[in-house]
């Protein structure tokens, strides 16, 4: 039987999701552990909501989101290559190519091809688009070694050789005020306050919302999925299902509000939806952190922020609706894939999974309620008569 649309999108972010088990080369600001590819790519998509501004003239920051959304995703075939280790540079590109194919050919075909087109473009660097993407990746690593309050001493000398005689070398007359800014980082110079330091300064702070661990797991149950990951698997998800909500939506604003919309974790920590929280005052706290942590921007931006945070926790413009929506949507396809890890842990039931969750899904997505709904009813009915035996 052929699988519907709906079937191969699911299909195809349910194996995005091995993404958040790859591991790159660089780690955490706190130097606690490594990064993961898709923390990563998350955080890459903040940094160009971050430089919107510093993109080149006829930049279209939604085609560079999108290619930072999907850039990395071969890697769940092809691991991560440190820009230090030496390598076969064709044999690699070829196993990234069957990557793409093989990952991008799980959806359907207009949806697929698109986004492998995105992916060479973006491999191939020629466009404004595609270089200010790739601009961002390759700074991106160099700020976490730079940034972090105490610098791994392995990695200093990488970061300095990147920035001054590698990839990112180019950014030294493409985009010298990232270049200037880096080097005296490395060089641990005094800097004099700017917009540019302060936008770093939020950047460095997001990085904790790497280590807010959530009450889902990853599909394969290895682990609890972390804010920041889950953040880009949202993101992810709003790109591949937004022609299935309700309402017409902002392909940005919705795709910005996902990559924004847990930041205020890093203060109020996540609170499950099968949990015994206080409401209101996780409200008051979540309101506090974010004043805090978009107040550490710039103006007009980190207001631009707070109002994109603010009208998701609304829940009034279409954007929001669909964007709670896939919020909600996400973990229960986590917990199919698991076999029901936080199901178990908070022992959900379906009359407390249909107050709780459902409401929220069907009111913006009511097409993906119908495709999930007879799935999770399904796994209830098959683990609570099993549970009785």
């Amino acid at each position: 039987m052929s699988l519907s649309r709906l079937d191969q999108q699911m299909a195809f972010l349910v194996e995005a999701d091995k993404l958040k088990s790859i591991d790159r080369s660089n780690v955490l600001m706190d130097l606690s552990r490594p990064e993961n590819v898709g923390e990563h790519s998350w955080h890459l998509c903040l940094y160009a909501m971050t430089h919107a501004n510093d993109a080149p003239e006829g930049t279209d920051i939604l085609r560079v989101i999108t290619m930072l959304l999907l850039h990395d995703l071969v890697e769940i075939d092809a691991g991560d290559m440190p820009v230090w280790q030496s390598h076969d540079a064709d044999q690699h590109a070829q196993t990234e190519h069957a990557a793409a194919q093989r990952i991008f050919g799980l959806l359907p075909d207009d949806q697929g091809q698109y986004f492998y087109d995105l992916w060479i473009e973006f491999e191939n660097c020629q466009t404004p688009d595609a270089i200010f993407a790739k601009h961002l990746d390759h700074l991106q690593p160099i700020i976490q070694v730079s940034d972090a309050p105490v610098m791994e001493p392995a990695h200093i000398p990488i970061a300095h050789h990147t920035l001054t005689e590698g990839r990112a070398k180019r950014l030294a007359h493409e985009w010298p005020v990232a270049f200037d800014y880096a080097l005296n980082r490395i060089l641990r110079n005094d800097l004099e306050h700017s917009d540019f330091a302060q936008r770093k300064l939020f950047l460095s702070e997001a990085d904790r919302l790497k280590n807010v661990t959530r009450a889902t797991t990853l599909c394969d149950a290895s682990r609890y999925e972390n804010s920041a990951e889950h953040s880009w698997h949202l993101a992810l998800y709003a790109l591949v299902l937004a022609e299935h909500a309700e309402d017409s939506v902002d392909l940005l604003r919705l795709i910005e509000m996902l990559i924004l919309h847990d930041l205020v974790e890093i203060d109020a920590g996540d609170v499950p939806v099968f949990g015994d929280g206080n409401a209101d005052q996780q409200a008051q706290d979540e309101i506090r952190a974010a004043e805090r942590i978009f107040g550490l921007l710039p103006e007009p931006i980190g207001q631009r922020f707070f109002d994109i945070w603010t009208e998701f926790e609304a829940i009034e413009t279409p954007e929001a609706r669909f964007a709670k929506s896939l919020d909600r949507l996400q973990p229960p396809m986590q917990n199919l894939m698991s076999d029901g890890v936080s199901w178990r842990d908070f022992n959900v039931t379906l009359d407390v999974f249909h107050a709780r969750v459902a409401p929220k899904i069907a009111s913006g997505a009511p097409t993906l309620w119908r495709w999930l709904s007879p799935k999770v009813e399904e796994w209830f009915v098959v683990n609570v008569a099993s549970s009785e035996k």
